[in-house]
């Protein structure tokens, strides 16, 4: 089978490969453009369980630690957890309830709390946690902004230089934080000081392996954390009832729970590539060594044949096989500090307003791109 997903919702294009009757369903199938496509949960699982089989070296730029395997993965990624971890993050969590409110308060005094939650509430969130977790400073705000609406319209164009090109501005971005701390080493108390001088390899990074963590922790993680937030704010204003759940206050084990469900439903993290190392077969379907495949992560995570109601909510029931943060030894290390922020943006706003669906039109994100392009909200002051 054929398909191409460009300009298709991840969502109804996964639910037409996986469909049932099984003579209809399509776990692995080839796109018009010559990569295989994975949609089928177990089928994700193991491709993205066995990188022996399938190497995460697709691309021909640095990509640290995403683009690499086996030892020099595990090197770089033990680098990266370190300042990933729980209790590591968990310093700034004051800081991003703070942000929250001023994004809330901000969004509650213009046009009646009339808010676009993706652009208004979810990116300018994103931008400012961003900037206060790595100690960048606030005039970049405006400029960040800017760059992930253009990032968002280079991705969905499919244009190759326009997407360079946008890289490339994020990486002057990124240069211009990174050399007064390479260069006034006592200058900087932050993050991003703290990565530049970084020594656990033996060795300080050189400085296209610094902007390419660097670029990994913010550029991807922009984009994402608006989305989620858009695909969150939408469960929440139609759920009035776990609105309620989640003013009283729960857990982070529970909160977790609950926005890994919602963002399962309508998962914005589309997709990931890899190549073959070897022939392999998966789902049935023989593959050559050097075979370009894609994970489509928002498919599996909708797979009726691991998700009897796909758009069911089931925190607990389904939590165990949620794909949302990935699998295997490229799961997301960014998880702990996104729940941190999502949780103190989702409470603090409760704590101001309630959510409700807008009458204004909601566009949806499509193929390469997942969950919401534009979705108006209304916020009601409490």
């Amino acid at each position: 089978m054929i398909v191409d997903p460009n300009g298709r919702d991840p969502r109804e294009f996964g639910n037409e490969l996986l469909a049932s009757p099984s003579p209809q369903r399509c776990p692995v199938a080839r796109t018009s453009s010559g990569e295989v496509l994975v949609a089928g949960h177990a089928e994700v699982v193991e491709v993205a369980t066995s990188p022996e089989q399938f190497s995460s070296g697709v691309s021909a730029h640095l990509q640290l630690p995403n683009g690499l395997d086996g030892e020099e993965h595990a090197r770089y990624r033990a680098l990266i957890d370190a300042y990933l971890a729980p209790a590591v993050v968990d310093r700034h969590g004051e800081a991003f309830r703070r942000i929250a409110r001023e994004v809330v308060e901000q969004g509650l005094a213009g046009d009646n709390g009339r808010v676009d939650a993706v652009f208004d509430i979810g990116a300018r969130f994103a931008v400012r946690a961003m900037t206060e977790w790595l100690g960048w400073p606030d005039e970049l705000e405006d400029r960040l902004i800017g760059w992930v609406v253009a990032n968002s319209r280079a991705t969905r164009s499919g244009d190759p230089a326009r997407t360079a090109a946008v890289a490339a501005e994020f990486d002057e971005i990124i240069g211009e934080v990174v050399r007064p701390r390479q260069e006034e080493p006592d200058a900087f108390d932050d993050v991003t000081a703290e990565l530049v001088h970084d020594t656990s390899l033996g060795r300080t990074l050189e400085f296209p392996e610094i902007v390419s963590v660097l670029r990994n922790w913010t550029g991807g993680d922009l984009g994402s954390m608006a989305l989620s937030i858009g695909v969150i704010l939408r469960g929440l204003a139609q759920d009035p009832a776990l609105q309620e759940r989640l003013r009283k206050g729960v857990s982070r084990t529970e909160f977790t729970a609950i926005a890994d469900e919602l963002l399962r439903r309508d998962n914005p993290f589309v997709s990931n590539r890899r190549v073959t190392t070897c022939p392999v077969t998966v789902g049935g379907v023989e593959l050559p060594e050097g075979q370009r495949v894609r994970i489509h992560w928002t498919a599996a995570n909708r797979d009726p044949a691991r998700f009897p109601d796909p758009d069911g909510f089931d925190p607990v029931g389904n939590a165990a096989h949620n794909l949302v943060w990935g699998t295997g030894p490229h799961y997301c290390p960014g998880k702990a500090l996104s729940m941190l922020e999502l949780q103190a943006l989702v409470e603090e706003l409760l704590a101001l307003a309630a959510v409700a669906p807008s009458a204004d039109p909601a566009v949806r994100s499509v193929h390469p791109v997942g969950g919401w392009h534009s979705l108006p909200v209304e916020l009601e002051r409490r």
